[in-house]
């Protein structure tokens, strides 16, 4: 629009490294544990679902990782993403706030998650690796994948949440014209998917059960390998790519954010802008304020329990002290498919242990009535997970108008919406329902979880 200011890199100046927040922690978070044993995690026990190359990431105390050549040349095929200042939108709240956004919907897939596809498609090749299953919620992944996968000539095969795999057919049409193999989960393909099926033949599926057939097909073969698309620390550090250009894209604006805000659902979305300036912050830098906003039906930041809990509903996946709803949750179906999961990234978990991010949870017309606010102002469809981010932004912009405060806010515009017109006509006619958040059935899944010390 007329009164949006768009910051953009030049091509020489884009980064050439990931940020790893790890270094500059004040203390580590808790390591990931062996589903069997319950010990801290080794390289050699992830060897089965992982290439060695990602393994080493995860654990690396490096704070600057060098991004593949390779990885850099496909970057460049829609990075630097712009950083708009949306001026219409501070006009239309009348507020004194100056409100940044990094828009991440110009990607191939329209979302953020091909900033680590690509890498881990790399990876994956670089280590001999065939073929990769991977799990999906809204399909925002599963596609990224399929796009990584078909530029290194890997196979992918996707287990997509059934809810969204009936919600959102154009998700799974691009898999497939990717060359992608994307399946309904739960499904009849996999052991653990028959038998939750036999229990419930209209069970909705979560991204918990898409971990646990995604995880069951992987470790079948040698040459076959599991890819994650939130969650552990390789995957937030490979997203960090988008605040690294976000620094530079502030100085640019002579401006630097007071607030940041993002959706979390596994917490990439969030990590990838936040992180460079949290490390910024960690080594002496100005103090941020920073803002999760997750969904009301599945508020694992706001209600869940910090402890240890597997990854996945089956209990193949490792453990993570996380804040988490329990794995055996399955929450509400909603469209916001990429935020439906029980559990928030082991990083992210501990930062807000820490006290240094705080988290606001919304239910989904409150956000979706903000993402139309904002698509008159800006012209953008927010993507229904990122309407989450849009309405925490919207709610600070209102805050320092409150306080007369001239606040300067950041946030991720992480995806667009263009293949959830579904959900935006449900909103419009009225079809959306309310966020419930099933409190009961979270007790019984927060009973179940494993005794760890």
């Amino acid at each position: 629009m007329t009164d949006t200011i768009k910051y953009i890199l030049e091509e020489n100046k884009l980064p050439k490294t990931w940020y790893n927040i790890n270094p500059d922690l004040p203390s580590p978070p808790p390591p990931p544990l062996h589903p069997g044993r319950l010990d801290p995690l080794g390289p050699d026990d992830l060897a089965p679902l992982f290439p060695m190359g990602l393994i080493m990431q995860e654990v690396s105390m490096e704070r600057e990782i060098e991004i593949p050549e390779p990885v850099r040349e496909i970057y460049k095929q829609w990075r630097p993403s712009p950083l708009y200042r949306a001026r219409r939108l501070e006009k239309f709240l009348d507020t004194p706030a100056k409100i940044y956004y990094k828009y991440e919907g110009v990607s191939p897939t329209g979302s953020h998650k091909p900033n680590t596809a690509v890498a881990q498609a790399f990876y994956n090749k670089e280590e001999g690796v065939k073929k990769i299953y991977t799990e999906t919620g809204a399909g925002q992944w599963g596609s990224s994948l399929a796009f990584a996968g078909q530029i290194f000539g890997i196979d992918i095969e996707v287990f997509m949440v059934r809810v969204s795999f009936d919600q959102k057919p154009y998700r799974k049409i691009m898999m497939e014209s990717f060359g992608a193999k994307c399946n309904p989960s739960p499904s009849e393909i996999t052991n653990y998917g028959k038998k939750l099926l036999s229990e419930d033949p209209s069970n909705t599926g979560s991204l918990g059960i898409a971990i646990s057939e995604a995880v069951e097909m992987a470790v079948q073969r040698e040459d076959t390998k599991y890819a994650l698309g939130s969650v552990l620390g390789h995957v937030l550090m490979h997203q960090t790519i988008n605040g690294n250009e976000a620094i530079l894209q502030m100085e640019q604006a002579d401006d630097y954010p007071d607030i940041i805000v993002g959706c979390t659902g596994g917490g990439s979305n969030l990590s990838g802008l936040l992180f460079p300036f949290m490390g910024q912050q960690l080594r002496g830098g100005k103090k941020i304020e920073v803002i999760a906003c997750e969904p009301l039906s599945c508020p694992s930041f706001t209600k869940g329990k910090y402890a240890y809990d597997f990854g996945d509903t089956g209990h193949v996946a490792p453990l993570l002290k996380m804040h988490t709803l329990g794995s055996t949750f399955i929450p509400p179906a909603t469209h916001s498919g990429g935020l439906r999961y029980h559990g928030m990234s082991y990083h992210l978990s501990h930062l807000l242990e820490l006290g240094l991010i705080r988290a606001k949870a919304y239910g989904q017309k409150e956000c979706f009535a903000a993402s139309v606010d904002f698509a008159k102002q800006e012209g953008i469809l927010p993507a229904p997970e990122a309407t989450h981010a849009v309405k925490g932004a919207i709610d600070a912009a209102i805050e320092c108008k409150k306080n007369g405060e001239s606040k300067t806010i950041l946030f991720n515009l992480s995806g667009h919406g263009h293949f959830d017109m579904t959900a935006y006509s449900d909103y419009f006619d009225n079809k959306l329902g309310e966020d419930i958040f099933e409190e009961e059935n979270v007790n019984k899944a927060l009973a179940d979880l494993p005794n760890v010390a």
